[in-house]
């Protein structure tokens, strides 16, 4: 029987940490990073285009607005909550095997995504693929800390993220040209052969590696968080239908509450084993860091999920026209951090970290007042290139001032706290700002109950041909009024990185 087999490793399993990585042909080298590269490109691109097709895929499955969040959100709470865990499997069980893992996890949930028939079903594959994100994308930068030594891991690593970049800024427009041609279901369907590439690469020439400290994995923590965002969530989602004074919304938001602050207390009290070390925060530079995080992550995230319904039921564009019309903010950060990073060299991080958010928050202020449907390149497109040029300042230095912040030791920890933080800020983002659209569309709809007023906006979203001159002039203002609260909390953001990030780390 003819069949492959996988060259051995120079020196069988790696019992190394990423200071430490083991000596391998550039042919092996090169081909874990291409594996890595399209194992992470399926989360990336998955982070991406999912919301220039929610519109196409709320009206097929007849979905209303909150059922509609959850499809991001179900993905966006998994991962949050569990790359940490997933980083940490990877150092203790293999970083190889558990990216092998969660490729079979994320491409098994794809497939369901793609065949879904309601929307629930729909939601929990959702989830299932932020649990493979989580085990996924943190096991693939490890891999390639353990592949390549400190004078090539900086560029590997950069040949990665710029790769994500890519994929990130070809996701929407990829993403809108299948769902206009072909289906929703094809954007989940796409990963499959990507799965297959990554986990073939992978298989046969990357070597499996250990971090011999790595002894347990925090589960407690992060069944605290990840049940404490889980009940916030739903919580805020249910404002809506049920009202903010409804005893089911004040009870999940209570819990919520009462969960991450369990949470803190089990991560205090095993702080040298926790997946988030709560020492880290003495640092007044991580704190801040992360504070901004929040905010401008938040800002981005809530702006990237209620746009392109914007444009789609107001400005007319297809979905196709919606993904490339955010292009230029995946190119224009692609491109530009290299500059940013030198920029913020020379002048210190705290100019960069101010300057940068408040550009961002001009960009989310022009957007929210752009005409959506005059051209895109007089009513959109300057928005959209004053908000890339603000994320681009800020981005590089902020990664780099989170990890300078605590020193060598704890650098890659500390990395995951903030892409922690960012994709908690993007989940909060799209449950939050959700009751500000629906609380801002029921105000400019006056004397309406809140379940007609609910049952108005699903009605817009949904594209529904019966909608009313009025109610799609409310849903336009409560949009606007969405981009405002997120310019200013971009702009908040600046306020922080100048009051708390100090010059030098």
């Amino acid at each position: 029987m003819l069949g492959i087999t996988r060259p051995p490793c120079d020196t069988g399993v790696i019992r190394a940490t990423p200071a430490f990585p083991v000596s391998l042909s550039q042919h092996r080298k090169r081909l874990t990073l291409a594996a890595t590269i399209l194992g992470s490109s399926m989360a990336f691109i998955d982070g991406s285009v999912v919301n220039v097709a929610l519109p196409a895929i709320q009206q097929a499955l007849h979905a209303d607005a909150a059922s509609t969040r959850w499809i991001v959100n179900a993905y966006l709470l998994l991962l949050g909550a569990l790359v940490l865990v997933g980083g940490s499997a990877a150092d203790l069980y293999g970083r190889r095997r558990i990216f092998l893992v969660g490729i079979a996890v994320f491409t098994a949930a794809s497939i369901a995504c793609g065949f879904a028939p309601n929307v629930e079903v729909l939601i929990s594959s959702r989830a299932v693929q932020g649990l493979g994100a989580a085990l996924l994308t943190p096991a693939s930068l490890a891999m390639l800390g353990a592949t390549f030594d400190e004078h090539e891991r900086s560029h590997a690593i950069g040949i990665w993220a710029g790769a994500g970049a890519l994929t990130a800024a070809a996701g929407p427009v990829l993403g809108g040209w299948l769902v206009d041609q072909v289906s929703w279901r094809a954007i989940f369907l796409l990963n499959v052969p990507l799965a297959i590439a990554a986990a073939g690469l992978a298989t046969f020439f990357a070597c499996e590696s250990h971090d011999p400290r790595a002894k347990h994995l925090d589960w407690k923590g992060a069944a605290a968080v990840a049940f404490g965002l889980a009940a916030i969530t739903w919580g805020l989602g249910a404002i809506p239908a049920s009202g903010i004074h409804a005893g089911t919304v004040l009870g999940a938001l209570g819990l919520g509450a009462v969960l991450l602050l369990s949470f803190l207390a089990i991560e205090a009290r095993s702080d040298e084993r926790a997946m988030m070390p709560l020492s880290l925060y003495r640092s007044r530079n991580f704190c801040g860091a992360n504070a901004l995080t929040l905010l401008l992550y938040f800002a981005l995230g809530g702006t990237l999920y209620f746009l392109p319904f914007g444009l789609i039921r107001l400005g007319g564009y297809s979905a196709t026209q919606a993904g490339a019309a955010l292009l230029p903010l995946a190119l224009i950060m692609g491109f530009g951090a290299p500059l940013s990073g030198m920029l913020a060299d020379r002048c210190g991080p705290r100019l960069s970290l101010t300057a940068g958010p408040i550009i961002a928050a001009c960009g989310l202020a022009m957007l929210a007042f752009a005409d959506l449907e005059a051209s895109y390149w007089i009513g959109v497109f300057p928005a959209i290139c004053v908000m890339a040029l603000g994320m681009t300042t800020t981005v590089p230095p902020l990664t780099s001032t989170v990890m300078a912040s605590v020193g060598s030791t704890h650098a890659g920890i500390a990395s995951g706290v903030n892409n922690a933080v960012a994709r908690v800020a993007g989940l909060l983002a799209v449950a939050a700002l959700g009751a500000v659209l629906f609380a801002s569309f029921s105000n400019n709809l006056a004397g309406v109950t809140p379940a007609h007023a609910n049952e108005s906006l699903n009605a817009v979203l949904a594209g529904r041909a019966d909608v009313a001159a009025g109610t799609t002039a409310a849903f336009h203002h409560a949009l606007r009024f969405v981009l405002l609260v997120t310019a200013s909390c971009a702009a908040l953001g600046g306020v922080v990185g100048w009051v708390a990030i100090r010059q030098k780390a």
